[in-house]
């Protein structure tokens, strides 16, 4: 490699970070699989019938994102194996980083929109304000997709910008170490410019989607209560125990966001170089909530609980 891609230090990777790669390699194609059933049931779906529910659009747009990042997080990590050492601000880097944060805020925004749906459509409210949304909700969501294609763009640009401000002062500085030269600039940037637009547009839709989750849940335990009440039987009766499974899925989902969010917020923190172990075990913790997201669907869908069915059938 060029000076203008690698800074000193060794080559070689080291047997515990090869093993916790092979571990993410694992997760991540797990998640492919997960994703790539997702998206391609639901889009054959929408491309035989020609429509989808406003739901499945959603969660199909969701689905086929994770898929692209799951790539992404491949591509980049099998790149920082093979050059430990490797500047994180050449041109490479630029271009993966790009895509990462791209698909990393679609995917929140995503989330949110879709509990967002989950609530007005679920949640039972007797405000009119709340009716009113009930009804209009599933006509806005091919803007909830733009929209959150819109504010990711933005998220990525402005990553972008930063990023590529600390490449050029590298190249002027000669290629020399950055660890010893645009030392200054690099941690103001990743400190303060970097961490402050991720937090903000990740926060904003984080908020957004608790509140909505928060509603949901106080609707489903209200209605459950008087579900109890009204039955001899208990948590036996089949509507309560549905209630319950709704709860718990609900409850997995909320935690599932926050752990993604708030590795994805404790990595932005550091700035860790890519030799060291704590990296890569970040990388473990972040990609072990994605990939075990899809699996959460997949059980919890009654329809691609029919396909994978009979595609185990079949098979």
């Amino acid at each position: 490699m060029s000076g203008e891609l690698m800074v000193p230090g060794s080559l070689v990777a080291d047997k515990k970070i090869v093993t916790l790669f092979s571990i993410l390699l694992l997760l991540c194609l797990v998640a492919v699989m997960g994703n790539g059933f997702i998206t391609a049931a639901l889009g054959m779906k929408w491309l035989l019938q020609g429509t989808l529910s406003a739901h499945n659009k959603l969660l199909v747009s969701l689905a086929a994102s994770r898929f692209c990042l799951q790539w992404v997080v491949i591509g980049k990590n099998t790149y920082v194996l093979l050059y430990p050492t490797v500047f994180p601000y050449n041109s490479v880097m630029q271009c993966l980083s790009l895509i990462w944060d791209f698909l990393n805020a679609l995917i929140i925004w995503l989330c949110t929109w879709l509990g967002f749906f989950y609530c007005m459509k679920i949640a039972t409210f007797p405000h009119p304000v709340f009716l009113w949304l009930k009804y209009k909700v599933p006509g806005w969501v091919p803007w909830m997709l733009l929209s959150s294609v819109g504010f990711s763009a933005l998220t990525s640009m402005l990553c972008f910008i930063g990023n590529n401000i600390i490449y050029q002062n590298y190249l002027k500085s000669g290629c020399q170490s950055w660890n010893a030269t645009g030392n200054s600039l690099r941690n103001s940037l990743e400190k303060f410019y970097f961490f402050s637009v991720k937090m903000i547009m990740w926060t904003i839709p984080t908020v957004l989607f608790l509140m909505c989750m928060a509603l949901l849940l106080t609707s489903l335990g209200r209605h459950m209560r008087k579900t109890l009440m009204k039955t001899l039987s208990g948590l036996q009766d089949p509507r309560a125990q549905a209630h319950i499974k709704a709860l718990l899925t609900l409850l997995s989902f909320v935690i599932l966001f926050t752990s993604c969010f708030l590795t994805l917020v404790l990595s932005s923190a550091s700035s860790t170089p890519f030799q060291e172990l704590r990296y890569w075990i970040w990388q473990l913790v972040i990609h072990l909530c994605t990939a075990t997201h899809p699996i959460l669907l997949l059980s919890s869908n009654p329809r691609l609980r029919v396909v994978l069915d009979r595609g185990c059938c079949s098979g």
